[in-house]
């Protein structure tokens, strides 16, 4: 299992951000993600509008993954539509 830092942007909406870090926890779960480590950022300006919003709630995951998985989660990450953007970054150790 490798190391990846997960920086998700939720809408600033609290029943939108409840709910898309519940589908992402779940999603994250089903495929045997193990997540260490859950780091706030805050809200903050985005740079351009994504799906109509100018504001998010920046949080980064430090996740244990099976790189064969991460495809999986990402596919499934792309239907969540309360998960403005997210991306996903492998920690060197």
């Amino acid at each position: 299992m490798r190391k990846y830092e997960l920086m998700t942007i939720f809408p600033t909406e609290e029943d939108k951000y409840k709910t898309g870090l519940d589908a992402v926890r779940a999603t994250l779960g089903e495929f045997g993600v193990e997540i260490e480590k859950e780091e706030p950022y805050g809200d903050r300006d985005l740079c351009y509008e994504v799906k109509k919003q100018n504001r998010g709630r920046f949080l980064l995951l430090i996740i244990k993954a099976n790189p064969a998985k991460i495809v999986e989660v990402d596919r499934q990450f792309k239907l969540n539509t309360n998960l403005l953007k997210f991306m996903f970054v492998k920690i060197d150790e």
